[in-house]
């Protein structure tokens, strides 16, 4: 499929000079991405850069049937520009994030809020929206839970149990991830991209290390390309595997959700094995990797595998064989196919609405390359269906990694990166456990970051949760919340 002349084609984890993107005033650019959107493309990236008084809106966009990504940025400028939200509405955060960011106004955006920026302590959210009529009433909670969670607001108008209309208000940490890594790599610039979603650990490095390694022009040895993809699917296998407890918890079944909760801690002792952190931080480094799965403990990692992947499966089925959780999954926040394609969702949130969306799959990079996972489809879009693919993915990630310990490339873990090209952009994408980790890093002269973009899957899946509980009970909310399983510091940068 031919691009349109104002975006530059691009593959996944490979650079593009600044020079070499196209500009054109904004509001061409609106109507170039809104076309390109239309031909099928979906937004990765939508994000301001600033530049003196000014700002320039960068977009990158995938097209997912052709394997190939596209950038486009616009003149620098001032004020406003016509809102790409009014005609697609997978855009509507990252407009909120540019205008919060930068002062630039989105004209005819439908719901113009802040999403992270502070007034006082919380979030500047302004009003929330109001459903009128006299039996409605509202329901607030948070930003503080029970338990040990992360602050967020969840604002529901009601009419008696059933929910009207959800609005999600995140943003309370202040984080500012991407702001402290302005002027890098520096020494700490590692450290803050394994925080930026501790349960994604894997993918979020992966992704930074791929795109030095894009910046430098070369490429992670196979040997390290091989580890990052089995640590990566083991990261899939231990975050499926406990939100398939929780979800058991959620509505009472007792046997998977002890089960899972035990069975989730033995993936992430695998990733312990292979690098000596349950997470996996300090596995994965621009260049290569930092540990190595020698002979001896590639059996023991086989056979412990081949343990938990045994009590999965038991877990499951005892899941799965319950009338009682099949009655309360199915027909359960129900999002729809074209409603998941129109908000732009990702990972197994769009997969359990029967798209096939899979970074693994559309955009392969480093050893998907060499070594495909099968995607997990499910069609009806609700609590069971994202279950059910989360079950998919536990065997097929399963399956994968007992495949490659079995033939594993030899080869140096570590390459040393020639210093990076001055004014470059470079996309890398990877399909974390959530769905699609993007990176995009524009340098300056000197190689060093002049912006660095990070998007997490929840960025993009937040509203798809919304949907989901519209026309449910209210008290359906605590498992449907559970079947997206997002995550808040992620969305909190």
């Amino acid at each position: 499929m031919s691009r349109a002349p104002s975006f530059a084609p691009l593959a996944n984890a490979s650079r593009l000079a600044w020079s070499d993107i196209p500009e054109s005033p904004v509001a061409d650019l609106v109507r170039a991405t809104a076309l390109e959107l239309d031909r099928g493309g979906r937004l990765c990236a939508w994000f301001g850069v600033a530049e003196c008084d000014a700002t320039r809106l960068v977009a990158i966009v995938a097209f997912d049937a052709d394997n190939t990504l596209a950038a486009a940025r616009s003149l620098p400028f001032t004020g406003s520009y016509p809102a790409l939200t009014v005609t697609h509405p997978q855009a509507h955060l990252f407009e909120r994030e540019v205008w919060e960011q930068h002062g630039v106004t989105p004209e005819g955006h439908p719901w113009l809020k802040p999403v992270r920026r502070s007034d006082g302590t919380a979030p500047a959210n302004g009003d929330f929206f109001r459903v009128e009529g006299r039996e409605v009433h509202e329901v607030a909670v948070g930003p503080v839970h029970a338990g040990v969670i992360e602050p967020g607001h969840f604002r529901f108008q009601c009419a008696g149990e059933e929910v009207l209309h959800l609005e999600i208000a995140l943003g309370y940490q202040h984080r500012g991830v991407e702001a402290g890594l302005i002027g890098g790599p520096h020494r700490a610039t590692m450290s803050r991209i394994e925080a930026v979603a501790g349960d994604t650990t894997i993918g979020h490095a992966t992704a930074y290390a791929m795109t030095l390694e894009a910046l430098a022009d070369t490429e992670a040895p196979l040997r390290a390309q091989w580890v990052r993809a089995i640590a990566l699917e083991l990261e899939r296998l231990a975050n499926h595997c406990g939100d398939l407890g929780a979800l058991a918890g959620d509505v009472a079944f007792l046997p998977t959700a002890a089960a899972c909760g035990k069975i989730r801690g033995d993936f992430l002792n695998l990733t312990a094995l292979l690098c000596g952190n349950r997470f996996g931080r300090g596995l994965v480094r621009p260049g290569g990797c930092r540990h190595d799965l020698d002979p001896e403990r590639a059996a023991t990692f086989a056979a412990r595998l081949n343990t938990a992947l045994a009590d999965v499966e038991q877990a499951a089925a005892w899941l799965w064989d319950a009338a009682s959780v099949r009655a309360r999954f199915e027909n359960t926040g129900a999002v729809f196919a074209r409603q998941a394609t129109e908000l732009g969702l990702v990972g197994p949130a769009a997969r359990a609405c029967g798209l096939v969306r899979d970074v693994r799959y559309d955009h392969p990079a480093g050893w998907h390359r060499v070594a495909q996972v099968p995607v997990a489809v499910w069609p009806e879009g609700d609590v069971f269906a994202r279950a059910r693919v989360r079950w998919l993915e536990i065997q097929r990630s399963g399956q994968f990694i007992l495949e490659q310990l079995a033939a594993p490339p030899e080869g140096d873990l570590r390459t040393g990166l020639p210093a990076a090209a001055g004014e470059c952009l470079t996309v890398a994408l990877v399909e974390g456990w959530r769905g699609e980790v993007c990176h995009v890093a524009l340098t300056d002269a000197a190689g060093q970051f002049r912006r660095y973009k990070l998007v997490d899957p929840s960025f993009h899946n937040w509203s798809g949760l919304a949907l989901a509980l519209r026309g449910q009970a209210i008290s359906d909310f605590p498992l449907c919340n559970k079947s997206f399983n997002l995550s808040y510091c992620g969305f909190d940068l």
